[in-house]
């Protein structure tokens, strides 16, 4: 898997100038978390549904787009403010419980020794993530890097797997599109990539990375080999 991805990278033949990373399940050991939340959440709206369930049906969207697949379910309109809800009640448990993906802190600062610029595009919104970063001590190490969904669906854009928030990401940094590597874990965060015209890495540290493979992403692991990887594609 990992000679496969630096094979990718070493035929570009547009060099790779930034990287941009998702938070969840690739910065940030948030998504079981998220799971567990979301699942109590939706259950109090009558569709009991495990975490197991809401990892396989929701992985990769924001809330908001989670919204009317919820309402369908139930056959019942969701209360303006849940989503905000859902943020805070998320946001407690992510300030007590989170903990950095393995590696993933090597990753950083291996691709920042490559003198590559990086930067957070997830669809989290910057509540989550200051909780998060925050509980893992990485506050100060984001600042001014982190691009939200949740506030580009405020201003009227899309949240992943439409290609906004990456896109806002490089031009944050003045680089094209063609320049710019992914790294992802979702499907629809592939997807979105692709969307954006930019090259994608998917992390898949405990699967074949097929669902990812096929929303047009290279499977790699672990997450510390990932500035070797770098090196052939800078």
């Amino acid at each position: 898997m990992t000679e496969e991805a630096r094979a990718f990278l070493a035929a570009r033949e547009q060099p790779i100038r930034m990287v941009i990373f998702d938070c969840d399940g690739v910065l940030i050991d948030s998504e079981a978390l998220c799971d567990r939340v979301c699942a109590a959440a939706i259950t109090e709206l009558g569709w009991i549904v495990t975490p197991e369930e809401c990892h396989r049906r929701f992985l990769g969207l924001s809330f908001y787009d989670m919204v009317p697949l919820i309402e369908a379910r139930t056959g019942s309109a969701i209360r303006n403010g849940w989503v905000d809800d859902l943020v805070a009640r998320l946001s407690i448990v992510l300030s007590q419980e989170v903990e950095p993906i393995p590696g993933a802190r090597e990753a950083l600062s291996g691709v920042t020794s490559l003198g590559l610029p990086w930067r957070v595009a997830s669809n989290s919104s910057h509540t989550e993530m200051n909780a998060k970063f925050g509980r893992v001590g990485w506050s100060d190490l984001m600042r001014d890097r982190v691009h939200s969904g949740a506030e580009i669906i405020a201003r009227g854009g899309r949240a992943k797997p439409a290609p906004d928030v990456f896109l806002e990401a490089a031009a944050a940094e003045g680089v094209a599109s063609a320049h710019c590597l992914v790294i992802e874990d979702s499907a629809a965060g592939a997807e979105a990539a692709r969307a954006a015209g930019m090259a994608c890495l998917g992390y898949a540290p405990g699967h074949d990375g097929a669902g990812l493979r096929q929303a047009g992403a290279i499977p790699f692991r672990p997450m510390h080999a990932l500035p070797v990887l770098l090196k052939a594609a800078v």
